[in-house]
């Protein structure tokens, strides 16, 4: 038959019932893809919200506990810790204090519930007096931009990371965005006989206008400067592929971009180009944003923020960091009952 005469395409019939929609689905959303960022903090019974991020909050060690038993029972791929420090000094010497929060609380969920998925982030920002996410060169002048002692700030790191290995870290996630830090954690972890512990590298992490509820959640904005000498500029793509090619020659296992509802090139990129697991951390400012509109009537809560995640996937995200984990994983649940 001459093709003039095949019958016009009709994509519209594999969309009739909800069977057909599903039977042909290119991405699936499951609980074990997804993981929740949590803010611990000093204390007892504290459950403390987060003003910019409402529904979230800090926790100290038992609510901590208690949130994650029920994470676990959801089926979550697991949580990522971020510690809220009260002690800071200009070393960040809480970051890596066997005693931190972020080590007492990995103790204490590895002896509750041993079989969650326990990542933890590594940088300096939430320890350091100054807020920048490494050490910084004593004095600077007004106005001047924060000059990084690198070195310094390597082994700082590397020494953070050792710390929640041997406190029961399954995954380290280094933030920081400084040059080196995969190959210093990965050398740091093996000599401390910790091979086993992967490296979720924070490859493409941009300096957006984004992070704004995190800082407030985390304490952790910068005292002066920015910190656009050390993130990536949101204008980039090819640099991503370099950042990436440099993180796994170093020795990282899985590869993360943040933010990641702007950068979804940078997703499918990355998926394309590397043969490991990718991660998208949907942020802060993502989710308040979310939040904002809905208060207002303004947006669907639930269908916007489940359309969001599974765009993360469809772009190549295998791992979804989101402050949405919890109710995206009850909503998957009850599909399947």
């Amino acid at each position: 038959m001459p093709i003039s005469q095949v019958a016009p395409a009709r994509p519209s019939r594999l969309r009739q019932t909800p069977a057909l929609r599903q039977l042909v689905q290119e991405g699936q959303l499951a609980p074990r893809q997804l993981i929740m960022p949590l803010f611990v903090r000093p204390g007892r019974r504290l459950r403390q919200p987060i003003p910019s991020m409402p529904g979230q909050h800090q926790l100290s060690i038992d609510a901590l506990l208690k949130e994650c038993e029920q994470l676990q029972r959801l089926g979550l791929g697991g949580v990522l810790l971020f510690g809220v420090a009260t002690h800071k000094d200009a070393q960040a010497s809480r970051a890596f204090a066997s005693q931190g929060l972020v080590q007492q609380a990995l103790r204490a969920l590895k002896a509750r519930l041993p079989r969650l998925l326990v990542l933890t982030d590594v940088c300096l920002c939430a320890y350091t007096s100054h807020g920048h996410c490494g050490l910084l060169h004593g004095r600077r002048r007004q106005n001047e931009a924060p000059r990084v002692d690198l070195p310094g700030t390597l082994r700082a790191l590397a020494r953070t990371a050792v710390s929640h290995a041997q406190a029961g870290a399954d995954v380290v996630a280094p933030s920081d965005m400084m040059d080196g830090n995969v190959a210093a954690i990965r050398h740091a972890l093996d000599a401390a006989g910790h091979t086993h512990v992967p490296i979720l590298a924070y490859t493409a992490k941009y300096a957006s206008a984004l992070y704004g509820p995190f800082r407030e959640a985390a304490n952790s904005a910068p005292q002066f400067g920015d910190r656009r000498g050390y993130q990536m500029d949101p204008r980039n793509a090819e640099e991503a592929l370099r950042e990436a090619q440099a993180d796994l020659a170093a020795g990282a296992d899985m590869l993360m971009v943040k933010p990641a509802l702007g950068y979804l090139d940078i997703i499918y990129r990355l998926k394309q180009a590397f043969a490991v697991p990718v991660a998208a951390f949907n942020v802060s400012g993502e989710y308040a944003m979310v939040k904002a509109a809905a208060a207002r009537g303004w947006v669907d809560e639930p269908a916007l923020w489940m359309e969001q995640l599974l765009c993360l996937r469809r772009a190549g995200a295998d791992v979804l960091i989101t402050y949405w984990a919890q109710q995206a994983a009850q909503v998957l649940q009850a599909r399947t009952r």
